[in-house]
């Protein structure tokens, strides 16, 4: 996998409308754009987690791929104890606040990126972001 077009070629092709069978989670494309690509997940508890996938330029001349969900408003949580439940069961991601929200992210460089260094914090961030929103916000708002 060496450039952003292979990547989204593989999220398409992958996520248009795929389904864990170990794990009876289904995954479908919700949206998709030049460089961003918004995934819903779906687990058997009829929770479900939106990631966002999408290109970002670092230092304008090196592109990498960010795998993101937002979690809740930072506002309505606890930021010490999020990040205290985040340093427990993950050790893919980073939770950050963007404008008004707390998300999880990853990021990797897409030159060398091998298809499980994306598939599987893809799986991760999901899996962590319902996991915290459920245990911090309780509403399932993806």
């Amino acid at each position: 996998m060496a450039t952003w077009e292979d990547l989204a070629a593989f999220v398409r092709a992958e996520y248009a409308v795929a389904e864990d069978v170990d794990t009876e989670t289904e995954y479908r494309i919700i949206e998709d754009g030049d460089d961003e690509i918004r995934v819903l997940v779906e687990y058997e508890d009829d929770r479900s987690q939106i990631v966002i996938i999408y290109r970002e330029r670092l230092d304008g001349r090196e592109d990498w791929v960010q795998v993101v969900s937002v979690i809740g408003r930072a506002a309505d949580v606890d930021l010490q104890k999020l990040l205290w439940e985040l340093g427990q069961v993950s050790v893919v991601c980073g939770a950050v606040i963007m404008g008004e929200h707390v998300l999880l992210r990853h990021s990797v460089p897409l030159l060398n990126l091998d298809i499980n260094e994306f598939t599987d914090p893809l799986n991760f961030i999901a899996e962590t972001a319902d996991h915290l929103e459920e245990m911090f916000f309780r509403d399932d708002d993806h």
